[in-house]
């Protein structure tokens, strides 16, 4: 191979015009590898500079927020975690905090202590830290966000077990187990599903010093309702009584939701009437709880009789409440279903809060239902409803999915009117999505309003737009942002040139890409292993494979170590070809380099095993995937079914698709139709109908059976 700098003079003028153009320092310049052969001549596009200047016209009028001129300026000190890890390491572990805090050391205050509960990573640290926090100040020590913040340190690195040295060695510091930590304690074991500890412990709590009292029941019920022991709560409800503890509303709210995380509603109705004839009247809290029961048992209607029966009796619905009732109506019906019942409640509805939009909203954009998220948008705009950020962001990457981008722009542009920060990397794939859709008008007309707004501020930013037109197969737009963002002051840097050269390569325009990578090196940038990788592909997809070899083993040469995507492509290509042995010796050349082959790296190899009915290689192949902990996907699935059927092993087959689901993958519209299509070539109709029936109910867009064959399924 020649030399890549020997290739200079055969650089298109316009790409030396615009390596021109790029005032770049003078870098340390490397010596440049011969990675790819020069090839005919290439065809001459001049680019005109002035077209690198874009113009600010139609450009969307938004209004411009107020930007305080007043700045707050916050200065604290840097919590050294590792250092606090340490110190509760330690036996004399109190001792030194307590050095720490007389030497001022120490600001305690509640962000600081929940910042060391959280980032302690051995399970006994959270515990000694806050045995030593209660003895130093016991008011803070009762703070909720810190208690909040203990309950979780124990639930990640538990379970923390009182074991009687942990209680010697808390003794022996000066202080006790106390009832806030043993509470802590107890949320933590019910979370972990340790209902039998939890109750062991409260039987014994009185060597601790530590007497029943409601608090402590109420943190006892609570542990053994999230460890799902509904009876053992119960029966601990039943026991408050003979300690003398009264139950008061929080008791009723944790064992009523107990019941109603069951589904059992009825049971929650008679709790709350007995909670009421202790004086206690029901809040926003029980409201919501009931909420959940109802859709837990799939009792639709109730839940939006609740809610007018809460602001009857002037209980006022919170966030929870309403996400609760929106979200419980798309777990009981079918996603579309849930819209129409939503938008009539919607529409009769008055003033309701801006979280119930977001909410459907949400779900809507999380099934995957672009044609109802348009729908309820245009209801939504009447009632006054402003997205925030993150919920347009949704919104827009839904939409751009499934309508016609004409509503998308609609929308974006309602968006934009009403003042709303949409994020750009969803701007530009709205940008994307319109030129790909040969709306280049639309889209440079939203590129230019993302210009005006002031959007692109780094060289990150302007790489996202280079790689929206690299997406979008507009290369020579994507040369003009590069002139532009060095004209604006923003050096390019070796992601700016990877972008472009997979931009090239992804078209199979080996020559271009070639181009881009002498301009790389003549800015004092050093090709990485994204750059080798688009090249080697490129290579793949021309049938170059020799050339794509030599690429790979110069990667080496210049220290860059390959990844699971650039072996990925040669053993892609060597299956295509046909030449498994040197696809099989590069898998455990993979091994050898400690690179971890992935799912893709086997789907190859098994998808050509089983081309070639060698089904028992592909097994085996399947054993080492499972030994390390990767889960097949649709692709090796359907490779093994389609084997097994054209072996005419169907029982295998079928037993092998049944089990799709049960080891977590999802059958999708291409591996179901394969399978059903197998079954009626081979006359096995009721077994085909057996499956389309299945599947169609679910949703999935499957294909017809042919027509000789439609009565079975009719």
């Amino acid at each position: 191979m020649r030399k890549l700098s020997s290739l200079a003079s055969r650089v298109t003028p316009e790409i030396q015009n615009l390596a021109g153009a790029i005032n770049t320092p003078k870098n340390p310049q490397f010596s440049k590898p011969s990675i790819l052969k020069p090839s005919e001549n290439l065809t001459q596009n001049s680019i005109d500079s002035s077209t690198a200047a874009f113009e600010f016209k139609n450009s969307i009028s938004t209004p411009k927020p107020h930007i305080s001129a007043g700045e707050t300026k916050l200065s604290s000190r840097p919590i050294d975690h590792r250092y606090f890890a340490e110190i509760l390491s330690r036996k004399d572990w109190y001792l030194l905090l307590s050095h720490e805090l007389k030497a001022q050391r120490i600001n305690l205050n509640p962000q600081i202590a929940v910042s060391i509960l959280h980032n302690q990573e051995k399970g006994l640290a959270p515990l000694r830290f806050y045995v030593w926090l209660s003895s130093f100040n016991a008011v803070l020590a009762k703070n909720k966000s810190i208690l909040s913040a203990l309950s979780n340190a124990f639930f990640r690195k538990g379970p923390v077990l009182l074991s009687a040295e942990l209680i010697h060695e808390v003794k022996n510091s000066g202080c006790s187990v106390n009832e806030q930590l043993l509470c802590a304690l107890i949320d933590s074991w019910g979370r972990l599903g340790l209902a039998k500890y939890c109750t062991e412990v409260f039987e014994q709590v009185s060597y601790l010093g530590i007497f029943p009292t409601t608090r402590l029941y109420n943190a006892v019920i609570d542990g053994l309702v999230k460890s799902n022991s509904l009876d053992l709560a119960y029966l601990k409800f039943q026991q408050m009584e003979v300690d003398n503890c009264v139950r008061d509303r929080f008791t009723y709210n944790i064992l009523i939701n107990g019941v109603c995380k069951a589904g059992v509603v009825d049971e929650a109705l008679r709790l709350v009437k007995q909670m009421e004839g202790l004086g206690y009247s029901p809040n926003v809290f029980t409201y919501t709880i009931l909420i959940d029961g109802y859709f837990n048992g799939k009792i639709i209607d109730e839940p939006f009789k609740l809610l007018d029966r809460m602001k009857a009796k002037n209980v006022k619905p919170n966030d929870a409440t309403y996400r609760s009732l929106v979200n419980g109506v798309f777990r009981s019906v079918s996603p579309c279903e849930a819209f129409d019942l939503l938008i009539k409640w919607v529409d009769k509805e008055q003033n309701l809060p801006k979280v119930v939009y977001d909410s459907i909203v949400y779900c809507l954009c999380n099934n995957s239902l672009p044609e109802q998220t348009s729908a309820f948008f245009r209801i939504a705009d009447k009632k006054g409803y402003v997205p925030d950020s993150s919920i347009s962001n949704i919104a827009i990457t839904c939409l751009i999915k499934g309508v016609d981008l004409e509503e998308t722009c609609r929308v974006f542009e309602s968006f934009i009117e009403n003042g709303v920060k949409v994020d750009l990397s969803t701007c530009l794939t709205f940008v994307e999505a319109l030129y790909k859709s040969k709306r280049e008008e639309k889209g440079n007309k939203y590129l230019y309003w993302i210009i005006h707004e002031g959007l692109l501020t780094d060289v990150f930013s302007y790489n996202m737009v280079i790689d929206c037109f690299c997406k979008a197969k507009m290369m020579e737009r994507a040369l003009e942002i590069l002139g532009v963002m060095s004209k604006r002051g923003f050096r390019p840097n070796v992601v700016t040139f990877n972008t472009i050269i997979a931009g090239y390569c992804k078209g199979r325009d080996v020559n271009k890409a070639r181009e881009l990578l002498l301009m790389l090196f003549n800015h004092g940038f050093r090709p990485d292993v994204f750059t080798f990788s688009s090249i080697i592909d490129v290579l793949c997809q021309l049938n170059r494979i020799s050339e794509a070899f030599d690429c790979f083993l110069e990667m080496v040469k210049w220290g860059i170590t390959p990844n699971a995507i650039t072996y990925n492509t040669l053993i892609r290509s060597l299956c295509i070809c046909g030449d498994i042995s040197k696809a099989m010796k590069l898998l455990r050349k993979m091994k050898v380099d400690r690179i971890q082959p992935d799912v893709y790296t086997f789907n190859a190899l098994i998808k050509n095993y089983c081309k070639a009915n060698k089904i028992d290689k592909a097994q085996r192949l399947l054993m080492s995937m499972l030994n390390l902990n990767l889960r097949p996907d649709n692709f090796t699935y359907t490779a093994f079914v389609s084997a097994l059927c054209e072996s005419g092993r169907f029982s295998e087959a079928k037993d092998l698709f049944a089990s799709m689901e049960a080891n977590g993958c999802k059958p999708d519209a291409y591996s179901c139709n394969l399978f059903i299509d197998a079954l009626v070539k081979t006359g096995r109709f009721e077994e085909a109908q057996d499956i389309w029936l299945k599947f169609k109910e679910k949703g999935m867009d499957l294909r017809t059976i042919p027509v000789k064959y439609s009565a079975l399924v009719g």
